[in-house]
């Protein structure tokens, strides 16, 4: 019998019948809802009060909104309760998502439509409200240098911290630039995608784990302050130095070998669609030894399999140091397959991607 104890949570949201759903969905999934507040101020009261492991969010509340909450728990020192924003899409509530990511929030759940089952919803806000949960409880390391100094196998792993960064043999063509990243992911790529010099490479391929509907807004956010031009893709793109390209939330993006984008309706792999392994595989394939792969923050090992593939093609893999990932999933998949040949704080991967992508 386990002895662990409940993740406890708050739910916020302004209408009765969706905070309903959402505490039945929750204790569906064995967790403890410790309070229900209609607005945003009701909901920092009972943080306040109750100290959950995490919150689940509506973004449009009277009163102090969601966005509001957020920059209000960001700025509080003594409490860090993660969130998982609970939203309907629209193109405000889709631009407004996005804002709370950027802002801090955990993670995403789509409200769930009349026409659509509510299982999937159960699944996902359980599953995501327990990793919230969790990446508050787990420690977290100063750094990793010295884990990945003894790690045997890892290709070229050098912390930057301790030594200098190993330069790659000489290009002779420019490199595909992917990117590929999961929870935490809207934070870091505005920390990161602003940064990059355009033109990148023969072009960037961006995967970002998200509900269907939401990732136009994440673009663009992007693209307002951005030297790449930064778009949803649509299907049937030729890669461009000047432009990034962000898979669509819904759909896998793949693509073929001379280079053409394809949207596909297969089934999500392993819950996920867009999935990053079937993008990374294609361009491995496609660019071999010209495709840069960028690992970054998430949950689980979405891009591990790509990553061999990308290793077997004389690619290059670089991932997000673990001292400034919000979840050290993805990437620490990569660096114990030892399949990273560089790990580097987000701060300073801009500057590796640009010179390792340029001929």
């Amino acid at each position: 019998m386990s002895t662990t104890s409940p993740v406890r949570v708050v739910v916020a949201d302004d209408s009765a019948l969706m905070r309903n759903i959402v505490t039945r969905s929750l204790t569906k999934a064995g967790i403890e809802v410790v309070g229900s507040a209609r607005d945003g101020d009701e909901a920092l009261a009972l943080c306040e009060r109750q100290r959950p492991d995490a919150m689940t969010l509506d973004l449009t509340m009277p009163g102090l909104d969601g966005l509001g909450v957020l920059r209000v728990l960001r700025e509080r020192t003594d409490t860090s309760i993660p969130v998982v924003v609970v939203s309907a899409f629209s193109a405000a509530h889709g631009a407004r998502a996005v804002d709370a990511l950027a802002e801090g929030a955990f993670d995403l759940v789509s409200k769930p439509t009349a026409n659509e089952s509510l299982d999937s919803f159960i699944e996902a806000l359980g599953t995501k409200v327990k990793q919230a949960a969790a990446s508050r409880r787990a420690p977290r390391s100063a750094s990793n240098g010295s884990a990945l100094a003894a790690r045997p196998g890892a290709r070229g792993v050098q912390p930057p911290a301790l030594t200098p960064r190993r330069s790659p043999a000489p290009s002779k063509v420019a490199r595909l630039v992917l990117i590929a990243t999961s929870t935490g992911g809207p934070r870091a790529l505005a920390a990161l995608v602003p940064t990059l010099p355009a033109p990148l490479g023969v072009g960037t391929l961006i995967v970002q784990h998200m509900p269907a509907g939401f990732t136009g807004s994440l673009a663009a956010r992007l693209n307002a302050s951005s030297k790449l031009s930064v778009i949803e893709s649509t299907g049937g793109e030729t890669l461009d130095p000047r432009t990034a390209l962000l898979a669509p939330g819904g759909q896998h993006l793949r693509l073929a070998q001379d280079g053409r984008t394809m949207l596909t309706d297969e089934p999500a792999v392993g819950g996920l669609r867009p999935r990053a392994d079937l993008l990374i595989q294609d361009a491995a394939r496609a660019y071999r030894d010209r495709l840069l792969l960028v690992v970054l923050t998430g949950m689980g090992n979405d891009g591990l399999a790509g990553a061999r593939e990308v290793h077997r093609n004389g690619g290059r893999i670089l991932v997000e140091a673990e001292e400034t990932c919000t979840v050290y999933g993805m990437p620490r998949a990569i660096v114990d397959s030892g399949l990273a040949d560089e790990v580097h704080p987000l701060g300073q991967l801009a500057e590796v991607i640009a010179s390792e992508a340029r001929a």
